[in-house]
Protein backbone atom coordinates (compact mmCIF):
# COMPACT_ATOMS: atom_id res chain seq x y z
CA UNK A 1 0.00 0.00 0.00
CA UNK A 2 2.81 2.42 0.91
CA UNK A 3 4.63 1.65 -2.36
CA UNK A 4 1.43 2.27 -4.32
CA UNK A 5 0.88 5.60 -2.58
CA UNK A 6 4.50 6.59 -3.16
CA UNK A 7 4.17 5.72 -6.86
CA UNK A 8 1.06 7.89 -7.19
CA UNK A 9 2.81 10.81 -5.52
CA UNK A 10 5.85 10.46 -7.80
CA UNK A 11 3.64 10.23 -10.88
CA UNK A 12 1.69 13.28 -9.69
CA UNK A 13 4.90 15.25 -9.27
CA UNK A 14 6.11 14.21 -12.73
CA UNK A 15 2.75 15.18 -14.28
CA UNK A 16 2.81 18.57 -12.53
CA UNK A 17 6.40 19.17 -13.68
CA UNK A 18 5.49 18.34 -17.27
CA UNK A 19 2.43 20.57 -17.08
CA UNK A 20 4.46 23.51 -15.78
CA UNK A 21 7.31 22.91 -18.22
CA UNK A 22 4.94 22.78 -21.17
CA UNK A 23 2.58 25.52 -20.02
CA UNK A 24 5.06 28.15 -18.83
CA UNK A 25 6.35 29.09 -22.32
CA UNK A 26 2.76 29.47 -23.53
CA UNK A 27 1.87 31.60 -20.50
CA UNK A 28 4.89 33.83 -21.14
CA UNK A 29 3.95 34.11 -24.82
CA UNK A 30 0.38 35.09 -23.94
CA UNK A 31 1.60 37.87 -21.64
CA UNK A 32 4.49 39.08 -23.81
CA UNK A 33 4.10 42.64 -25.12
CA UNK A 34 5.96 44.41 -27.91
CA UNK A 35 6.68 48.10 -27.21
CA UNK A 36 5.53 50.49 -29.93
CA UNK A 37 6.78 54.08 -29.92
CA UNK A 38 4.11 56.59 -30.92
CA UNK A 39 5.92 58.83 -33.40
CA UNK A 40 5.65 62.60 -33.86
CA UNK A 41 2.63 62.20 -36.14
CA UNK A 42 0.47 60.47 -33.52
CA UNK A 43 -1.87 63.06 -32.02
CA UNK A 44 -3.86 60.74 -29.72
CA UNK A 45 -4.50 57.09 -28.95
CA UNK A 46 -8.05 55.83 -28.50
CA UNK A 47 -9.51 52.34 -28.13
CA UNK A 48 -11.92 50.15 -30.01
CA UNK A 49 -14.06 50.10 -26.87
CA UNK A 50 -14.70 53.83 -27.39
CA UNK A 51 -17.04 52.69 -30.16
CA UNK A 52 -18.56 49.75 -28.26
CA UNK A 53 -18.23 50.01 -24.47
CA UNK A 54 -18.87 46.28 -23.90
CA UNK A 55 -15.33 45.63 -25.22
CA UNK A 56 -13.75 47.62 -22.40
CA UNK A 57 -11.78 45.37 -20.06
CA UNK A 58 -11.85 42.41 -22.45
CA UNK A 59 -8.95 40.85 -24.34
CA UNK A 60 -10.61 42.09 -27.54
CA UNK A 61 -10.10 45.79 -26.83
CA UNK A 62 -7.18 47.29 -28.74
CA UNK A 63 -5.32 50.54 -29.37
CA UNK A 64 -6.27 52.82 -32.25
CA UNK A 65 -3.51 55.31 -33.09
CA UNK A 66 -4.81 58.56 -34.56
CA UNK A 67 -2.62 60.73 -36.79
CA UNK A 68 -4.34 64.04 -37.56
CA UNK A 69 -2.99 66.15 -40.38
CA UNK A 70 -1.99 69.76 -40.47
CA UNK A 71 -4.77 70.35 -42.99
CA UNK A 72 -8.26 68.81 -43.14
CA UNK A 73 -8.83 66.20 -45.80
CA UNK A 74 -9.95 62.62 -46.18
CA UNK A 75 -9.93 59.95 -43.49
CA UNK A 76 -8.43 56.49 -43.69
CA UNK A 77 -8.41 53.41 -41.47
CA UNK A 78 -5.43 51.05 -41.68
CA UNK A 79 -5.83 47.65 -40.01
CA UNK A 80 -3.28 44.91 -39.35
CA UNK A 81 -3.36 41.79 -37.23
CA UNK A 82 -6.74 40.61 -38.48
CA UNK A 83 -4.84 37.34 -38.88
CA UNK A 84 -1.81 37.60 -36.54
CA UNK A 85 -0.06 34.67 -38.24
CA UNK A 86 0.37 37.07 -41.19
CA UNK A 87 2.71 39.55 -39.46
CA UNK A 88 3.93 41.71 -42.38
CA UNK A 89 0.82 43.85 -41.95
CA UNK A 90 1.54 44.42 -38.27
CA UNK A 91 5.14 45.46 -39.03
CA UNK A 92 3.89 47.83 -41.73
CA UNK A 93 1.38 49.39 -39.33
CA UNK A 94 4.08 49.94 -36.70
CA UNK A 95 6.35 51.61 -39.26
CA UNK A 96 3.49 54.02 -39.98
CA UNK A 97 2.78 54.67 -36.28
CA UNK A 98 6.42 55.33 -35.48
CA UNK A 99 7.32 57.41 -38.55
CA UNK A 100 4.38 58.89 -40.46
CA UNK A 101 3.56 62.58 -40.52
CA UNK A 102 0.11 63.27 -41.94
CA UNK A 103 0.15 66.47 -43.94
CA UNK A 104 -3.49 66.37 -45.00
CA UNK A 105 -6.36 64.29 -43.67
CA UNK A 106 -6.59 61.88 -40.76
CA UNK A 107 -5.25 58.35 -40.32
CA UNK A 108 -6.56 55.74 -37.87
CA UNK A 109 -4.15 52.80 -37.43
CA UNK A 110 -4.94 49.54 -35.62
CA UNK A 111 -1.77 47.39 -35.45
CA UNK A 112 -3.38 44.44 -33.62
CA UNK A 113 -6.98 43.99 -34.72
CA UNK A 114 -7.54 40.48 -33.31
CA UNK A 115 -5.71 40.70 -29.98
CA UNK A 116 -6.88 37.27 -28.79
CA UNK A 117 -5.44 35.54 -31.86
CA UNK A 118 -2.18 37.45 -31.47
CA UNK A 119 -1.66 35.93 -28.00
CA UNK A 120 -1.76 32.29 -29.05
CA UNK A 121 0.12 30.32 -31.63
CA UNK A 122 0.10 26.80 -33.08
CA UNK A 123 2.71 24.76 -31.19
CA UNK A 124 1.04 21.59 -32.48
CA UNK A 125 1.91 22.70 -36.01
CA UNK A 126 5.41 23.64 -34.94
CA UNK A 127 4.87 27.42 -35.07
CA UNK A 128 7.57 29.41 -33.26
CA UNK A 129 6.41 31.49 -30.31
CA UNK A 130 8.30 34.60 -31.39
CA UNK A 131 10.27 36.12 -34.23
CA UNK A 132 12.97 38.81 -34.04
CA UNK A 133 13.51 41.69 -36.44
CA UNK A 134 17.09 43.08 -36.50
CA UNK A 135 17.37 46.84 -35.97
CA UNK A 136 20.32 49.24 -35.62
CA UNK A 137 19.87 49.09 -31.82
CA UNK A 138 19.28 45.34 -31.41
CA UNK A 139 16.60 42.76 -32.08
CA UNK A 140 12.94 43.74 -31.74
CA UNK A 141 10.84 40.76 -30.66
CA UNK A 142 7.27 40.04 -31.74
CA UNK A 143 4.77 37.37 -30.72
CA UNK A 144 3.92 34.86 -33.41
CA UNK A 145 0.12 34.71 -33.55
CA UNK A 146 -2.63 32.46 -34.82
CA UNK A 147 -5.35 32.96 -37.43
CA UNK A 148 -8.36 32.78 -35.11
CA UNK A 149 -9.20 34.06 -31.63
CA UNK A 150 -8.60 31.67 -28.76
CA UNK A 151 -11.51 29.35 -27.90
CA UNK A 152 -10.68 30.09 -24.26
CA UNK A 153 -11.84 33.66 -24.81
CA UNK A 154 -14.82 32.99 -27.06
CA UNK A 155 -16.63 29.78 -26.25
CA UNK A 156 -18.40 27.65 -27.25
CA UNK A 157 -18.10 27.50 -31.04
CA UNK A 158 -21.44 26.88 -32.74
CA UNK A 159 -21.94 23.72 -34.79
CA UNK A 160 -22.47 26.04 -37.77
CA UNK A 161 -21.71 29.75 -37.83
CA UNK A 162 -24.67 31.69 -39.24
CA UNK A 163 -23.37 35.03 -40.50
CA UNK A 164 -25.19 38.14 -39.36
CA UNK A 165 -27.04 39.75 -41.04
CA UNK A 166 -26.79 37.81 -44.32
CA UNK A 167 -27.52 34.41 -42.70
CA UNK A 168 -24.92 32.62 -44.84
CA UNK A 169 -23.73 29.34 -43.31
CA UNK A 170 -19.99 29.33 -42.59
CA UNK A 171 -17.55 27.04 -40.83
CA UNK A 172 -17.84 26.96 -37.04
CA UNK A 173 -14.22 28.19 -36.83
CA UNK A 174 -15.08 31.36 -38.71
CA UNK A 175 -16.91 32.80 -35.72
CA UNK A 176 -13.41 33.41 -34.25
CA UNK A 177 -12.01 34.80 -37.52
CA UNK A 178 -12.28 38.59 -37.67
CA UNK A 179 -12.26 38.46 -41.46
CA UNK A 180 -15.52 36.51 -41.40
CA UNK A 181 -17.53 38.43 -38.79
CA UNK A 182 -17.98 41.80 -40.55
CA UNK A 183 -20.11 43.91 -40.21
CA UNK A 184 -20.59 42.42 -36.75
CA UNK A 185 -23.29 43.11 -34.19
CA UNK A 186 -23.24 44.92 -30.85
CA UNK A 187 -24.69 42.02 -28.84
CA UNK A 188 -22.93 39.19 -30.68
CA UNK A 189 -20.02 37.00 -29.71
CA UNK A 190 -16.71 38.71 -28.93
CA UNK A 191 -15.26 38.78 -32.47
CA UNK A 192 -18.58 39.99 -33.88
CA UNK A 193 -18.38 42.87 -31.42
CA UNK A 194 -14.81 43.63 -32.53
CA UNK A 195 -15.86 44.08 -36.15
CA UNK A 196 -19.01 45.98 -35.15
CA UNK A 197 -16.86 48.42 -33.14
CA UNK A 198 -14.62 48.91 -36.17
CA UNK A 199 -17.68 49.57 -38.33
CA UNK A 200 -18.80 52.16 -35.78
CA UNK A 201 -15.36 53.80 -35.96
CA UNK A 202 -15.72 53.96 -39.74
CA UNK A 203 -19.28 55.29 -39.70
CA UNK A 204 -18.95 57.79 -36.85
CA UNK A 205 -15.74 59.27 -38.26
CA UNK A 206 -16.94 59.24 -41.87
CA UNK A 207 -13.88 57.21 -42.92
CA UNK A 208 -13.30 57.39 -46.68
CA UNK A 209 -10.75 54.58 -47.20
CA UNK A 210 -10.29 51.34 -45.20
CA UNK A 211 -7.26 49.11 -45.80
CA UNK A 212 -6.86 45.63 -44.26
CA UNK A 213 -3.32 44.13 -44.60
CA UNK A 214 -2.82 40.36 -44.89
CA UNK A 215 -0.54 37.61 -46.18
CA UNK A 216 -1.46 34.55 -48.24
CA UNK A 217 0.10 31.29 -49.39
CA UNK A 218 2.09 31.18 -52.62
CA UNK A 219 -0.11 28.24 -53.68
CA UNK A 220 -3.29 30.29 -53.20
CA UNK A 221 -4.44 32.30 -56.24
CA UNK A 222 -5.57 35.28 -54.17
CA UNK A 223 -2.07 36.43 -53.21
CA UNK A 224 0.26 39.24 -54.20
CA UNK A 225 -2.81 41.35 -54.88
CA UNK A 226 -5.39 43.92 -53.88
CA UNK A 227 -8.87 42.56 -53.21
CA UNK A 228 -11.52 45.18 -53.89
CA UNK A 229 -15.29 45.37 -54.43
CA UNK A 230 -16.84 47.19 -57.38
CA UNK A 231 -16.84 50.60 -55.70
CA UNK A 232 -13.06 50.40 -55.09
CA UNK A 233 -12.06 48.57 -58.27
CA UNK A 234 -10.96 51.53 -60.41
CA UNK A 235 -8.63 52.91 -57.77
CA UNK A 236 -7.28 49.40 -57.09
CA UNK A 237 -6.56 48.89 -60.79
CA UNK A 238 -4.66 52.19 -61.01
CA UNK A 239 -2.67 51.31 -57.89
CA UNK A 240 -1.76 47.87 -59.22
CA UNK A 241 -0.63 49.18 -62.60
CA UNK A 242 1.35 52.02 -61.02
CA UNK A 243 3.35 49.95 -58.54
CA UNK A 244 4.17 47.39 -61.23
CA UNK A 245 5.34 50.06 -63.65
CA UNK A 246 7.07 52.40 -61.22
CA UNK A 247 8.32 50.12 -58.44
CA UNK A 248 8.93 46.86 -60.25
CA UNK A 249 7.01 44.32 -58.16
CA UNK A 250 4.08 42.22 -59.32
CA UNK A 251 0.60 43.03 -58.11
CA UNK A 252 -2.86 42.40 -59.47
CA UNK A 253 -6.49 43.03 -58.52
CA UNK A 254 -8.93 40.38 -57.35
CA UNK A 255 -12.67 41.17 -57.21
CA UNK A 256 -14.39 40.89 -53.85
CA UNK A 257 -16.97 38.07 -54.21
CA UNK A 258 -20.54 39.27 -53.77
CA UNK A 259 -21.79 36.00 -52.34
CA UNK A 260 -19.09 35.28 -49.76
CA UNK A 261 -20.04 37.14 -46.62
CA UNK A 262 -18.20 38.41 -43.57
CA UNK A 263 -15.11 39.71 -45.37
CA UNK A 264 -13.76 43.18 -44.63
CA UNK A 265 -13.39 44.06 -48.33
CA UNK A 266 -17.06 43.20 -48.89
CA UNK A 267 -18.93 44.25 -45.76
CA UNK A 268 -17.14 47.57 -45.08
CA UNK A 269 -18.18 48.74 -48.53
CA UNK A 270 -21.72 47.41 -48.20
CA UNK A 271 -22.38 48.81 -44.72
CA UNK A 272 -20.62 52.18 -44.93
CA UNK A 273 -19.58 54.82 -47.44
CA UNK A 274 -15.89 53.85 -47.13
CA UNK A 275 -13.92 52.37 -50.01
CA UNK A 276 -12.39 49.09 -48.76
CA UNK A 277 -9.19 47.39 -49.94
CA UNK A 278 -7.55 44.20 -48.69
CA UNK A 279 -3.84 43.70 -49.38
CA UNK A 280 -2.32 40.23 -49.74
CA UNK A 281 1.46 39.74 -49.74
CA UNK A 282 2.95 36.27 -50.47
CA UNK A 283 3.68 34.32 -47.29
CA UNK A 284 5.47 30.98 -47.87
CA UNK A 285 5.29 30.16 -44.15
CA UNK A 286 1.56 29.42 -44.53
CA UNK A 287 1.95 26.98 -47.42
CA UNK A 288 1.34 23.36 -46.45
CA UNK A 289 4.11 21.55 -48.39
CA UNK A 290 7.06 23.20 -46.68
CA UNK A 291 9.77 22.14 -44.29
CA UNK A 292 9.57 22.95 -40.56
CA UNK A 293 7.63 26.10 -39.62
CA UNK A 294 10.64 27.92 -38.23
CA UNK A 295 11.33 31.55 -37.45
CA UNK A 296 13.80 31.51 -40.35
CA UNK A 297 11.10 30.42 -42.80
CA UNK A 298 8.83 33.17 -41.50
CA UNK A 299 11.53 35.80 -42.05
CA UNK A 300 13.23 34.75 -45.29
CA UNK A 301 10.49 32.72 -47.01
CA UNK A 302 13.02 30.25 -48.40
CA UNK A 303 11.88 26.64 -48.76
CA UNK A 304 13.25 23.85 -51.01
CA UNK A 305 9.84 22.22 -51.47
CA UNK A 306 8.27 25.45 -52.69
CA UNK A 307 11.26 26.02 -54.97
CA UNK A 308 10.64 22.60 -56.52
CA UNK A 309 6.95 23.38 -56.96
CA UNK A 310 7.81 26.72 -58.52
CA UNK A 311 9.92 24.98 -61.17
CA UNK A 312 6.85 22.86 -61.93
CA UNK A 313 4.76 26.05 -62.20
CA UNK A 314 2.54 25.09 -59.27
CA UNK A 315 2.74 28.46 -57.48
CA UNK A 316 0.79 31.65 -58.12
CA UNK A 317 3.77 33.97 -57.62
CA UNK A 318 7.31 34.06 -58.93
CA UNK A 319 9.61 32.14 -56.60
CA UNK A 320 13.35 31.48 -56.71
CA UNK A 321 16.31 30.86 -54.39
CA UNK A 322 15.76 34.28 -52.80
CA UNK A 323 12.41 33.21 -51.33
CA UNK A 324 9.96 35.87 -50.18
CA UNK A 325 11.69 37.74 -47.33
CA UNK A 326 9.85 39.87 -44.80
CA UNK A 327 11.43 43.05 -46.19
CA UNK A 328 9.74 42.50 -49.57
CA UNK A 329 6.37 41.74 -47.99
CA UNK A 330 6.40 44.80 -45.76
CA UNK A 331 7.72 46.98 -48.58
CA UNK A 332 4.89 45.89 -50.85
CA UNK A 333 2.34 46.72 -48.17
CA UNK A 334 3.65 50.23 -47.56
CA UNK A 335 4.02 51.02 -51.26
CA UNK A 336 0.54 49.76 -52.14
CA UNK A 337 -0.96 51.58 -49.16
CA UNK A 338 0.72 54.88 -50.07
CA UNK A 339 -0.33 54.46 -53.69
CA UNK A 340 -3.95 53.87 -52.63
CA UNK A 341 -3.86 57.19 -50.79
CA UNK A 342 -2.24 58.92 -53.78
CA UNK A 343 -4.76 57.59 -56.29
CA UNK A 344 -7.67 58.36 -53.97
CA UNK A 345 -6.38 61.91 -53.51
CA UNK A 346 -6.15 62.40 -57.28
CA UNK A 347 -9.74 61.25 -57.72
CA UNK A 348 -11.08 63.17 -54.71
CA UNK A 349 -8.76 66.18 -54.20
CA UNK A 350 -11.14 67.76 -51.70
CA UNK A 351 -10.62 64.67 -49.51
CA UNK A 352 -6.92 64.17 -50.10
CA UNK A 353 -4.89 61.96 -47.73
CA UNK A 354 -1.21 62.87 -47.79
CA UNK A 355 1.56 61.68 -45.51
CA UNK A 356 5.33 61.65 -45.40
CA UNK A 357 7.98 59.71 -43.52
CA UNK A 358 6.81 56.24 -44.59
CA UNK A 359 9.32 54.23 -46.68
CA UNK A 360 8.31 52.50 -49.87
CA UNK A 361 9.29 49.12 -51.29
CA UNK A 362 12.79 49.89 -52.57
CA UNK A 363 13.85 51.60 -49.32
CA UNK A 364 12.67 48.77 -47.12
CA UNK A 365 14.21 46.06 -49.31
CA UNK A 366 17.52 47.97 -49.30
CA UNK A 367 17.70 48.89 -45.61
CA UNK A 368 15.55 46.26 -43.88
CA UNK A 369 12.29 46.56 -41.96
CA UNK A 370 14.07 47.17 -38.66
CA UNK A 371 15.65 50.40 -39.90
CA UNK A 372 12.37 52.20 -39.25
CA UNK A 373 11.69 50.94 -35.73
CA UNK A 374 12.49 53.35 -32.90
CA UNK A 375 14.43 52.29 -29.81
CA UNK A 376 11.98 52.27 -26.85
CA UNK A 377 14.92 52.70 -24.45
CA UNK A 378 15.56 56.15 -25.92
CA UNK A 379 11.93 57.21 -26.28
CA UNK A 380 9.76 59.26 -23.95
CA UNK A 381 8.04 56.67 -21.71
CA UNK A 382 4.73 58.46 -22.30
CA UNK A 383 5.00 57.64 -26.01
CA UNK A 384 5.39 53.88 -25.50
CA UNK A 385 2.44 51.54 -25.95
CA UNK A 386 2.53 47.77 -25.55
CA UNK A 387 0.82 45.65 -28.20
Amino acid sequence: MKNEKRTKIILGIIFAALLITGGLPLWKHHHFRTPVVAGPGVTRVIHLSDFLPSLKGTVADTDVFVLEGREPGGKALVMAGTHPNEPAGELSAIIIIENAIVEKGTLFVIPTFNVSASRETKPGDGYPLYFDIPTPWGAKRFRMGNRDASPLEQWPDPDVYIHYPEKQLLSFLDIRNTNRTWPGRPNGLLMERVTFAAMELIRKNAVDVAVDMHGAETMFPVTNCIVAPEKSAKIAAMVSMTVKAMEGFDNHVEPSPENFRGLSHREIGDYSDALPFLLEAPLPFLDQPTGPKTEKLMLDGKDPFLLSLSRKKKLFVSYDENGWPMDKRVGQHTSVLLEIFRQYSKKFPEKAIRLSGVPRYAEIVKNGVGSWFHDPAKADPKSIYEE
